[in-house]
C-alpha cells in the first residue's frame, strides 16, 4: 500500500504495557484459539471449546507500561494501524453521508499490550483483535500482526489493514442496528444457532471490510500489485474450516462461529468489487447461499 503523506487518526488510546484478563473473540480470536492453542501446549478439547467460546477466560499479567519500550516495527505498525483507521473514518463518512445513513461515529483506537479493561470486560490479546460495541472501541495488541505471519503466513500491509478494517466493519454494523439486534437473537436461541448467527455476523463484517478497500483504493489510489491477494489469502487463513483441520486434521460444522474460508474470501471479494452496503445482508441468505 501507498501510504506516504497520509493522515493518522486522532482517536487513538495508546494503553501498551496494561494488564487483565480476557474478552470475547474478535477476527483474530479464531486465529489465535485455533493455532496458537496447540502451540502453547492445549490439546483437541481446548481448541474446539475455546473456537466455540465467546468469552470468558483466566487472568494474565503483563507490564504496567512506565517502561515499555518499542521496537522500530512496533512503532511503524501503530502507525500503520492510525493511517488505515484514519482512512476508515475518511470512507464511512462519506459513505453514510452520500446513502443518508445519518452521521457516522468515529469508532477509537486502543493499542495495548497483553491485556485491558474494556466496557465489554477485560480483554486480552490471546483473542486477537475485537469490537467492543458498549465503548465503541476497537482493541489490537500489535503483536497480532507478528503472529498472523508466524503462525498462518497471512502477511502484508492490506492484510493487515483488513484486519483493522473488519472490526470497524463491526462498527458500521453497530451504528447500523445490525449487530445489537443479532445480539439479541444469539442470547435467545441455543448454542448451534447462535454459532450460525454469528458467522452470518462475521461474514458480513468481511464484506464491510471489502467495501472499506473499494473506496480506498477509489479515494486514495493507495493499492498496489498483490494488495488484494494479500487480504484474500488472509482471509482463506482464517476460515473455520481451515483453522480447525490444521490443528486436528478435520472440521466440526457446527461449532463455526466467523465462517469458512471459502465464505469468507467470496464475502470480502464482494464487498471490493461492488462497494455496495446493499449487497452485504448475509441474514436472509439460507446457510447454503451463504
Amino acid at each position: 500500500m501507498r501510504l506516504d503523506g497520509r493522515r493518522e487518526s486522532s482517536n487513538v488510546e495508546d494503553r501498551r504495557g496494561g494488564g487483565g484478563k480476557i474478552a470475547g473473540l474478535g477476527l483474530g480470536g479464531v486465529i489465535i484459539v485455533g493455532i496458537i492453542t496447540l502451540l502453547m501446549g492445549g490439546n483437541l478439547g481446548d481448541v474446539i471449546n475455546n473456537v466455540s467460546s465467546m468469552g470468558g477466560g483466566t487472568e494474565v499479567v503483563s507490564g504496567d507500561g512506565n517502561d515499555a519500550q518499542f521496537t522500530a516495527e512496533e512503532q511503524e505498525l501503530a502507525r500503520f494501524s492510525r493511517i488505515i483507521l484514519a482512512s476508515t473514518e475518511d470512507v464511512w463518512t462519506g459513505y453514510f453521508q452520500r446513502h443518508g445513513l445519518g452521521q457516522y461515529r468515529n469508532p477509537t483506537l486502543v493499542l495495548y499490550t497483553g491485556s485491558t479493561s474494556t466496557s465489554c470486560g477485560q480483554g486480552q490479546a490471546a483473542m486477537g483483535p475485537f469490537y467492543c460495541s458498549a465503548d465503541e472501541k476497537l482493541y489490537i495488541d500489535l503483536s497480532f500482526f507478528s503472529s498472523m505471519k508466524r503462525s498462518l503466513g497471512a502477511d502484508g500491509d492490506f492484510a493487515y489493514a483488513y484486519v483493522i478494517a473488519h472490526e470497524v466493519g463491526h462498527h458500521v454494523q453497530n451504528l447500523l442496528g445490525t449487530l445489537g439486534q443479532a445480539h439479541q437473537q444469539m442470547s435467545r436461541t441455543s448454542e448451534a444457532n447462535a454459532n450460525k448467527i454469528s458467522v452470518r455476523i462475521e461474514l458480513q463484517a468481511d464484506f464491510y471490510a471489502g467495501v472499506w478497500g473499494y473506496y480506498e483504493k477509489q479515494m486514495f489510489g493507495s493499492l498496489e500489485d498483490g494488495d488484494i491477494d494479500e487480504a484474500i489469502n488472509c482471509a482463506d487463513k482464517i476460515g473455520d474450516d481451515y483453522l480447525q483441520k490444521k490443528a486436528q486434521g478435520y472440521a466440526v460444522e457446527e461449532s463455526f462461529t466467523h465462517g469458512t474460508a471459502a465464505q469468507r474470501k467470496r464475502w470480502l471479494k464482494k464487498g471490493l468489487t461492488t462497494g455496495d452496503l446493499s449487497q452485504g445482508d448475509t441474514f436472509s441468505l439460507s446457510d447454503r447461499q451463504l
